[in-house]
This record gives structure tokens, C-alpha cells and sequence, in this order.
């Protein structure tokens, strides 16, 4: 299983960002097929380390993953709409 982990820092964290966040992420549960586990959180502590979100993403191999990186719906649904509210983000990969 590969797993795909990524922090989000909203530019703007209001709730209505991070709600609208939260949903362009969950929009992908049941659109991208090789999508095999998905789950997102918003921060509850809000720290000076916090960031505002989590993505978990889940995969059953390398190429799978790097086929969800570049379909239309990743693209065209969530990259286009969640970018423009991002002040940065961060990554990581790993097979269990």
C-alpha cells in the first residue's frame, strides 16, 4: 500500500475556507478509481507548528498514485479550485 500524506496552510483560514477546503478534498471520494482510502482533518489545536489540514490518501501501488496525480478530476476539480487558497503545503510518502 503506498500512502500519501499532505499539510495544507490556507492563506486565509477562515472557517468557511477550511470548510471549503475540507470538501474540494472530500469531493474525490468515489471519482478517482485508483483512490483507495481517503480521509481528511482539519487542525484543532492551531499551534505555531499546526498547519490548517490533512489529506491521507491511500493507494495500492506507486503507479496508482501517480495516475491520481495527473487525472482530470484531481486536476480540474481540486488542484484548480484549492491552490489559489493555499499559502503553502507539504508532503509525504511511504509504502506500509
Amino acid at each position: 500500500m503506498f500512502t500519501h500524506i499532505v499539510f495544507f496552510k490556507l492563506s486565509n483560514p477562515t472557517k468557511d475556507n477550511l470548510n471549503k477546503a475540507e470538501d474540494i478534498l472530500k469531493s474525490m471520494e468515489g471519482k478517482i478509481p485508483e483512490l483507495k482510502g481517503l480521509e481528511v482533518g482539519i487542525d484543532v489545536l492551531k499551534t505555531e507548528r499546526s498547519f490548517d489540514i490533512a489529506l491521507v490518501t491511500r493507494f495500492i501501488s506507486r503507479e496508482d498514485y501517480e495516475t491520481y496525480t495527473v487525472s482530470d478530476f484531481h486536476v480540474n476539480n481540486v488542484l484548480k479550485n484549492l491552490k489559489p487558497m493555499l499559502e503553502c503545503s507539504k508532503t509525504v510518502d511511504y509504502f506500509l
